[in-house]
């Protein structure tokens, strides 16, 4: 059952309400499969993926199939094969909040569904400027922020891909350097559905009054209380402590060698400082322009839906 909100621009769902909409859609993901997908510290499981996702890929799979079929209209009124158009849809959400494993989690799922087996993967870190452009402008510590971000290299790059351009290709960020990799791209070859991932995705401030998010056939914002995302922030913090950080060639070297109590205060610091700001002046106040919003509990679980009505 759907409820209209105060706003009345969206349909809001409970958890039970949304999973009703799965109707009879297959769960094709195994345990195993999820143990790929699974970012660290994260603990999604397989009832999650059936009560939240299955529903939201059912959707999705119903607009893919509409946009498709209103491409051929659209082909066979101009007399033309028009090219072919991937269907792009945004996820936006704060750092910590579960974005890229949700992301790939998506994008497993909608390529196991027969109209759209071709499902690429981008995420907006490649269009991070590198490491010596911010130091630069002297903006390393607002990484993340909108001004890090190369938008017209992003613009340019979603141009192309809705343009029909059989090859489109995009930097590469690596986590572990904390840098764009030089000579490395991520190849887009007209996939049937991009999906493009990052924090600031659903940003609306341009010079060229051009943004990101118009390039977006479906946008989703993943949603939770600043504490519940701060407390995250932290449990990973403390969990990379003990991996991806005791890489000799991390950036982030430096902090495995932290004790326990000092890496949850230095996390802290990063999350007042930089992450919570960000979250709180950027990020959080585009919500209400995505398509789709998934509220998430303390315990990482999705507890509501909210869908834009058309």
């Amino acid at each position: 059952m759907a409820l209209g909100t105060e706003a009345g621009r969206y349909l809001a769902f409970n958890r039970d309400h949304w999973a009703l909409l799965r109707a009879a859609t297959p769960l094709t993901l195994s345990e195993d499969d999820l143990d790929e997908l699974r970012g660290i510290n994260e603990r999604i499981d397989l009832d999650e993926v059936a009560t939240v996702y299955l529903s939201l890929t059912r959707l999705l799979n119903l607009y893919v199939s509409a946009t498709q079929n209103l491409q051929k209209v659209t082909s066979t009124f101009l007399g033309k094969m028009a090219p072919k158009v991937p269907y792009v849809i945004g996820v936006a959400g704060s750092v910590a909040v579960g974005k890229s494993t949700f992301a790939r989690i998506l994008q497993a799922l909608l390529a196991r569904w027969p109209d759209h087996p071709r499902v690429g993967l981008i995420t907006t870190d490649g269009f991070l400027y590198p490491n010596r452009i911010l130091e630069e402008r002297d903006i390393m510590n607002r990484k993340g922020f909108p001004e890090s971000y190369d938008t017209k290299l992003l613009l340019e790059f979603l141009r192309q891909v809705k343009s029909g351009a059989r090859d489109v290709s995009a930097p590469i960020y690596s986590h572990v350097v904390y840098d764009i990799v030089e000579g490395e791209r991520a190849l887009v070859q007209q996939p049937d559905i991009l999906i493009v991932e990052g924090l600031n995705v659903l940003q609306v401030g341009s010079e060229a009054n051009e943004f990101v998010s118009d390039y977006f056939d479906f946008s989703i914002y993943i949603d939770a209380d600043e504490l519940d995302i701060e407390q995250w922030y932290i449990d990973r913090f403390l969990a990379l402590r003990e991996t991806v950080f005791q890489d000799p060639n991390s950036f982030f070297q430096h902090y495995s060698h932290l004790t326990r109590d000092e890496a949850i205060a230095t996390a802290r610091f990063i999350w007042d400082e930089i992450n919570g700001r960000n979250l709180r002046e950027n990020i959080a106040p585009t919500k209400s322009r995505a398509s789709l919003i998934l509220r998430k509990g303390a315990d990482h679980r999705v507890t509501d839906v909210q869908l834009r009505r058309l």
